[in-house]
């Protein structure tokens, strides 16, 4: 979708409908644009199955074609990439400035160039995403870094192997130090390494296209450097923040919702967190069961790198909370503006205050229907949750930032027995919807707030 289109088109949600059955999460986004950069490191073709169908993977694959190579899509989500034909180090600031992860390629343009000429990315505004520690890992490697009109250039033809500590985890500093360090010469000690399931599989990657690496998934990971990588078939892990979303989703509905496919592991802290205030969570094998109470009890939670409570289903677990009997303390930790969302849920009848990285979660009997727009990705997952146990029937903006992280949603909650369509302009009244009705609305321009998609 075009981006006028995107303002214009808004997500129409009745709610009073419980979620209720199965479903297999997507592919995880966190993990498909990181492995999709890494793909420039070799010089073969990769194979990526279970690749999400959101527009986010729509834009690293146009940087991706950019710079050369040649991407088609399959049915099922599989993406071919030749990675023979990458001729550029310089990615385009029309795309870059569309998608944080962008950011992966300069790690994988210098390995395989010795150069690379990236803006500084775009994406959801959830305050400074600084990347000062990824620039600290290539000038550690024995690369020089400049500021150019604009865009990092990164330059080093003799990149070699030491001991990077991060100081505390980041993901992208982590995937990016790894990308630039495969082909570098010696062995490469990251200290301090994100621990997030989705860099381990970036990591995973690289070794199924002959890369040596290990300590993956812990604090520790080594790199040993290799002269040359060649192409790999290789299989995308689930979402397990498309998954948390889901299961929320089924705790605020009074629902029951099975998530089949992923390591139960993965959403440890969430499970922890909803059991605490009442739902019922059952695991076994690879699925995982949310049943959601009557009522509920609020919970006080803090957000931090993974194992711990992951700050993109925050949000999500904001709107959970704001139907729970008494008040929740949610502190954020890793993104200073994570909280836009809140004035979102106060339109719905939501009772949140906010003091700097601290938001105070008093539990209301009800929400409201509403018009509200989406600020960024995973505030679109809350506001779809607020919106399916809110009474009445809200309207949803800003669903460029959601089908950047969501597959088919519609689909998907449709198949849980929620009832939601898209429509194009904004209706002051609603009308009660069929699932597969489409509902032409006048065009009515609606301010949106200015930001980077």
């Amino acid at each position: 979708m075009d981006e006028l289109e995107g303002l214009r088109t808004r997500l129409i949600v009745e709610g009073g409908h419980r979620l209720e059955g199965s479903l297999a999460p997507p592919g995880a986004k966190n993990a498909a644009l990181p492995i999709m950069a890494a793909s420039i490191l070799c010089e073969g073709e990769v194979v990526l199955h279970h690749v999400p169908r959101i527009t986010d993977v729509d834009v690293m694959a146009a940087i991706l074609e950019s710079l050369g190579a040649r991407v088609r899509e399959q049915p099922g989500g599989t993406l071919v990439i030749d990675a023979a034909s990458y001729s550029s180090n310089v990615a385009p600031y029309a795309l870059v400035s569309k998608l944080n992860a962008s950011f992966d390629v300069t790690g994988a343009l210098l390995g395989r160039f010795g150069r690379a000429e990236v803006p500084l990315p775009g994406g959801c505004v959830l305050g400074p995403r600084a990347v000062d520690m990824h620039l600290g890992g290539f000038t550690a490697l024995g690369a020089n870094v400049d500021l150019e009109h604009g865009s990092v250039v990164v330059a080093g033809t003799d990149l070699r192997g030491t001991t990077i500590d991060l100081g505390k985890p980041s993901v992208g500093a982590t995937k990016n130090v790894m990308l630039a360090a495969v082909k570098a010469k010696g062995t490469t000690t990251i200290r301090n390494a994100a621990q997030e399931p989705e860099v381990a599989d970036v990591a995973d990657f690289l070794v199924a296209m002959g890369a040596r690496i290990s300590g993956q998934g812990t604090a520790t990971i080594e790199v040993e450097g290799v002269r040359k990588l060649h192409g790999c078939e290789y299989t995308i892990i689930p979402d397990r923040l498309v998954a948390g979303t889901f299961l929320l989703g089924a705790a605020i509905t009074q629902g029951d919702v099975t998530v089949t496919g992923l390591d139960p592991a993965m959403l440890s802290a969430l499970c922890d967190c909803l059991q605490s205030t009442g739902a019922s969570v059952e695991s076994q094998g690879v699925s995982v069961r949310v049943r959601g109470a009557p009522s509920w009890s609020p919970a006080d939670i803090t957000t931090a790198p993974y194992p711990g409570f992951p700050t993109d289903l925050q949000p999500p677990m904001v709107a959970y909370l704001s139907l729970a009997r008494g008040t929740s303390v949610v502190e954020e930790t890793i993104f200073d503006a994570r909280f836009v969302y809140v004035s979102e849920l106060i339109r719905m009848g939501a009772e949140i205050t906010v003091s700097g990285r601290t938001a105070r979660v008093t539990g209301v009997a009800k929400l409201k229907d509403a018009v509200v727009a989406a600020p960024d990705i995973r505030a679109g997952g809350a506001l779809v949750l607020a919106a399916l146990a809110a009474e009445g029937t809200t309207e949803i903006g800003g669903l460029e930032y959601i089908d950047r992280g969501y597959e088919f949603l519609e689909e998907r909650l449709a198949s849980l027995g929620a009832t939601a369509v898209r429509a194009s302009g904004v209706a002051k009244v609603t009308p009660k919807l069929d699932i597969g009705q489409t509902v032409k609305l006048p065009k009515i321009v609606t301010p949106f707030r200015e930001q980077s998609s």
